[in-house]
């Protein structure tokens, strides 16, 4: 062997150990692939500026920034005795400016990097002839040359905006209406949303709205920010001020308003009162809300309603139960609730509230019992996430093979299904992101795959799709080759550090005597084995709370969601040229990419996990009771759910609802003949009407999902699966004394009469009356998914039920398996549950109460426009779930 063959092989038993010690760095850094420390943003303070200038005390002609997000942004005072100090701020008196330390590049990219910005100023101008306009803050180079600018133009404001569909000057401009500036201190806040949106507030009340096209990624970043005038003066302004921030996003309305009810000192505080209301609610949504859906609605809801009570609004709360109100306010000590709560009374035959629960409770009820929603949905809070809860996502198996293919071309599926250890469920999906962790096993299989990817490359081919060079150097060829390939590779820009630690692979290549293509191979290997490779790894720090992704991240999620692989090079090149911020731009990627056969085969992933078909790989039915079973007829079971979500949702286009009630389905011969169908002769599968096949037609019918129930047909698994999957309905675990092993059927005994028995029992019934009745329509179907009116018994199967939609009060009935497909099909809760689990799959994540408003908003939106898979993803990408993201607060 040679030195450079043995350079290179030891290089490969070193990789695994370099990988470790990288996952091991972002577990030290509280980055873990099995769950990510949630951030924990101030939920009680306004954004953080980017930059914040309260002016209230002048050193040696600096005026420091108040925000410490950057580094080097205080601002010189070029004439000090052109400043007056005044009380909460200065005067400036004569023409002067103030201007940044050093040059404004990280500003501007920051602002870049979101695509939004807002400037706030407290300020009472001098005169109302200043003219121009005349320069308060900008962010320039001279008269002609800025990427903002905010003046006065008499008694109005004008606001220039440099964007790539704007001119160097920003031009045209934008202005408050005429006449609204007058000689008073006055609050102005511009705030610049990704999509254009442009606002001009002043004193909490918008003055001026338009929209601003394009982007800002031709903004300069030698421009320095400046107060008072411009470069090179002609422009001065003069007057009171007494506070300037700026921001690197588009904060709301609301947050406007609090900073004007702040005042001109500036405080990023909320009001008193705004505290207190802000607390209240958010006190009730993280800890009152949650112990009511998880320890009383169980009993108390609009449904079960024992002793008259429910607990699952506010009108129902003040409204009491058999034995009276609840709670009467500031007598907290004799009201009902405290009393059985205090005395563990309640919940009843459940283990009592904790005391840190009985404390959070009490707080609410000492504060008066405020409601600051209507409805309380027990969906909401399956998972106690935190705001701000951000996870580290792992490549899925089928995304690594995806990404793979997508990067070099290579479709290493076969080598990564039995190298890989197996993604398992969590939350109903393999790719629940806390639960994608990572051992020895992964690390050396990753190693593994490393070499056989690397080994089916023409790498000198690839490396050319970079560099036209070939030469193994040290120089910054070299480098600059490095840092366009793991562009590429890593789905990001390489930063200073990484782009060493790759260059110092390919110089021990090249110390040793190896030569190009081998060194391209080393790093390549590194690459591929780097967390960067097998994670979606997003910035994530920023000022605290939510900030619109990069052009790159958004890619990168898109691509994901869409086509659960990496982006490819249009979409690459759209996100680069920030042109994938706006909004039209974005609508075209997104049709596109829906259009793409990769976007068919994610969603079949989808489906394939929220249904749970790969069981059917493994199950194994009694062969004495169900001699017709085969490894072969499962397969066409799960093929007949996979092609009929395709047909439906792909062909036709039709909402996910119709998934339950369609009445077709597309067949193998072998699963023809087992539904009673007349198979096709030539042995291919074929598109069966069922209109005239009353008991099939959608989901629920099909055998794939019936196997849910077992050998028994069991209706507490087939009714849960309708619960949960359909429905978002909620139930706890049975106590632990409970006896959950099924009873066998017998004769005069049915699977239904069973249920009923435990329907009616006191200890059972309150939790399996809300989902057994909804299998009673299954019964006919035996535990493989055969149709039967007559069990083995001889009983006679019945298929009339009812359905009890979470949240209401009163149950729907059906008469047979048709009635309830369509009850389904035509329930809003069931459209609403199917929007949640793509939302969730889409994620990678549990949904939190947290994420219920924007996924509704999703849902609506998705709905107006047809209810189909593309409609919903569509809303989903263009929604504050993918295009924002939760930062940490650096102070």
């Amino acid at each position: 062997m040679s030195s450079a063959k043995g350079a290179f092989m030891t290089s490969r038993r070193w990789l695994p150990f370099v990988l470790f010690l990288g996952l091991l760095g972002l577990r030290i850094q509280g980055v873990i692939a099995e769950v990510v420390q949630p951030i924990s943003p101030q939920r009680l303070t306004l954004p953080k500026p980017l930059l914040l200038y309260d002016f209230n005390e002048v050193v040696d002609g600096v005026i420091a920034d108040q925000s410490r997000r950057l580094r080097d942004v205080d601002l010189l005072i070029d004439d000090l005795g052109a400043i007056e100090q005044v009380t909460g701020g200065i005067e400036i008196k004569v023409a002067t400016t103030l201007v940044l330390r050093e040059k404004g590049k990280e500003v501007v990219d920051a602002m870049k990097r979101t695509n939004e910005l807002s400037v706030e100023i407290w300020f009472e101008s001098a005169s109302m002839d200043q003219a121009g306009p005349a320069r308060m803050v900008s962010i320039s180079s001279g008269t002609s040359r800025r990427n903002f600018t905010l003046g006065q133009d008499g008694r109005r404001l004008d606001f220039r905006l440099r964007t790539s569909q704007r001119d160097r000057n920003g031009l045209p401009s934008t202005s408050t209406s005429s006449g609204s500036l007058l000689n008073d201190l006055t609050h102005i806040v511009v705030t610049r949303s990704r999509d254009g949106h442009l606002i001009i507030y002043q004193n909490g009340y918008t003055n001026s709205e338009v929209e601003v096209p394009g982007d800002l990624r031709n903004w300069d970043e030698d421009f320095k920010l400046v107060i008072g005038n411009e470069f090179g003066g002609g422009r001065p302004w003069l007057g009171k001020i007494f506070r300037i921030a700026v921001y690197d996003r588009c904060i709301s309305n609301d947050h406007v308003v609090a900073l004007f009810n702040a005042g001109s000192e500036g405080t990023d505080r909320l009001t008193s009162e705004q505290i207190r209301v802000a607390e209240e609610k958010q006190h009730f949504r993280d800890n009152v809300a949650p112990l009511l859906a998880n320890h009383c609605l169980e009993c108390h809801d609009p449904a079960i309603r024992q002793g008259g009570l429910d607990l699952s609004s506010q009108f129902a709360w003040e409204r009491g139960g058999e034995n009276g109100k609840l709670f009467e306010k500031g007598d907290l000590d004799s009201s009902l609730i405290w009393q059985r709560v205090v005395n563990d009374e309640m919940p009843h035959d459940r283990p009592p509230l904790t005391e840190q629960e009985k404390k959070q409770l009490r707080q609410w009820l000492v504060a008066g019992a405020p409601w600051p929603f209507e409805k309380i949905d027990p969906a909401n809070y399956r998972y106690r996430g935190q705001q701000g809860e951000v996870w580290l996502q792992r490549l899925t198996i089928p995304e690594y093979i995806a990404t793979v293919r997508a990067t070099f071309g290579v479709d290493i599926e076969s080598s990564a299904l039995k190298l890989l250890p197996r993604d398992v469920r969590a939350d109903g999906f393999t790719n629940t992101a806390y639960n994608m962790s990572v051992d020895l096993e992964h690390i050396e299989a990753y190693r593994r795959l490393a070499e056989l990817i690397v080994e089916e490359l023409d790498l000198q081919k690839f490396a050319r799709r970079f560099s036209k060079s070939q030469k193994l150097s040290t120089d910054d060829t070299m480098r600059e080759q490095i840092a366009k390939m793991g562009r590429w590779v890593l789905r990001g820009e390489l930063s200073e550090a990484e782009q060493n630690d790759y260059s110092g692979v390919a110089t021990t290549v090249a110390s040793v005597g190896g030569d190009f293509e081998m060194a391209i191979g080393c790093v390549l290997e590194a690459m591929l084995q780097s967390p960067r490779f097998l994670y979606r790894v997003e910035y994530q720090r920023g000022g605290g709370g939510r900030k619109p992704v990069s052009p790159q991240e958004l890619a990168n999620r898109m691509s994901y969601i869409l086509w659960g692989a990496a982006p490819d090079q249009e979409l690459i090149q759209v996100a680069d040229n920030s042109d994938l911020l706006a909004t039209e731009t974005l609508e075209q990627q997104i049709d596109r990419m829906l259009s793409d056969e990769r976007a068919i085969s994610r969603s079949i992933q989808f489906v394939e996990d929220w249904l749970h078909l790969g069981r059917l790989i493994n199950l194994r039915p009694d062969a004495e009771r169900f001699p017709e079973w085969s490894q072969r007829l499962a397969t066409q079971m799960r093929q007949e759910t996979l092609d009929f979500f395709v047909e439906v949702v792909w062909h036709q286009d039709r909402p996910l609802a119709d998934l339950l009630n369609a009445q077709i389905s597309i067949l193998h011969p072998e699963l023809a003949k087992f539904y009673g169908l007349i198979p096709p002769a030539d042995g291919n599968k074929v598109r069966y009407d069922l209109s005239k096949t009353p008991s099939r037609g959608g989901l629920l019918t099909q055998a794939s999902l019936l196997t849910l129930g077992g050998d028994d047909a069991s209706m507490v698994s087939r009714g849960l699966f309708v619960l949960d999957d359909l429905l978002r309905g909620v139930v706890n675990a049975p106590p632990p004394c409970v006896n959950t092993t099924p009873p066998a059927t017998a004769v005069g005994l049915t699977q239904r009469s069973i249920a009923e028995s435990r329907i009616a029992d006191q200890t059972c019934g309150v939790c399996h009356s809300r989902f057994e009745p909804l299998a009673f329509g299954l019964e006919r179907f035996n535990g493989i998914g055969a149709y039967l009116e007559v069990d083995e018994h001889g009983n006679r199967l019945r298929e009339d039920g009812e359905v009890l939609i979470p949240g209401n009060s009163r149950s729907e009935k059906y008469d047979n398996v048709e009635q309830l497909m369509n009850l389904l099909a035509g329930s809003e809760r069931v459209r609403e549950s199917l929007t949640w689990k793509l939302v969730q799959f889409s994620l990678g994540r549990p949904l939190t109460a947290d994420d219920a408003e924007s996924v509704m908003q999703v849902h609506r939106n998705g709905q107006q426009s047809g209810g189909g898979y593309r409609s919903l993803m569509k809303s989903l990408i263009q929604s504050d779930l993918v295009l924002k993201t939760w930062t940490e607060d650096l102070r």
